[in-house]
């Protein structure tokens, strides 16, 4: 019998807490806004996007810092993350933003808002379009600062996290951004408001895929690409 792969499960450890502090800090700020008005949208859409970068710098190095089952399925999908890894990093994500969702309810009660995604202001369709949109400009960024050698790379964190802000900002009180099916994943869940989140599976799951193919194929050479690279959120 095979002996565990530790080093994938350390990985997977370092997902999983990446996506805790997440869902956790992004859906708690919004929580919070909903209860106390003290942050506003703009805080909200900060806190995401800060809390992905403190996470990239702090974990990137160990698991390359995915925290979203569709920026590792868009890596496998490229060829730049083997696929034997992917279940084992998407149930760590998953669990992980499950769980935090749970630690929300528990500190701040069954009435508080978990950040469950949703949308009202846009038809179905114009959803989906919005959130493959936001997803595909994500992984463009992430795929352009993590696995080309021209760019800035020690910025990654920067440049990833403020794309997850802008995202939020924009596209926040239109759909709750969330470019994640983790983040989307676990509030559902604990909530119970399951109508919309295949939604929030699709559509980044296809944008995601589509950002990684797009940079691929514009980038002007060719380079030898670590199995491991940063990406998130």
């Amino acid at each position: 019998m095979p002996a565990p792969d530790r080093s994938l499960a350390r990985k997977s450890l370092a997902e999983g807490i990446g996506t805790f502090a997440l869902v956790f800090a992004g859906c708690g700020a919004v929580a919070v806004e909903a209860s106390t008005g003290a942050l506003g949208h703009g805080g909200v859409a900060a806190t995401f996007g800060l809390v992905v970068c403190v996470m990239v710098y702090a974990v990137g190095h160990v698991s390359g810092a995915h925290f979203n089952p569709a920026v590792t399925v868009a890596f496998a999908a490229t060829g730049r993350f083997p696929w034997r890894e992917v279940p084992a990093y998407v149930l760590g994500q998953s669990a992980s933003a499950l769980l935090a969702a749970g630690v929300l309810r528990g500190l701040l009660g069954p009435e508080a808002s978990l950040g469950v995604t949703g949308y009202s202001e846009l038809a179905t369709g114009g959803a989906f379009v919005l959130e493959g949109i936001l997803t595909f400009g994500l992984m463009f960024v992430i795929v352009a600062v993590a696995t080309d050698g021209r760019a800035a790379s020690q910025m990654a964190g920067l440049a990833i996290g403020g794309t997850v802000c802008v995202g939020a900002l924009f596209g926040g009180p239109l759909t709750g951004a969330s470019m994640n099916p983790a983040r989307s994943l676990g509030p559902a869940l604990v909530s119970g408001e399951l109508g919309q989140l295949w939604l929030y599976v699709a559509a980044p799951l296809l944008g995601a895929a589509a950002g990684a193919w797009t940079y691929g194929w514009i980038r002007c050479e060719v380079a030898d690409v670590p199995t491991q690279v940063k990406g998130c959120c």
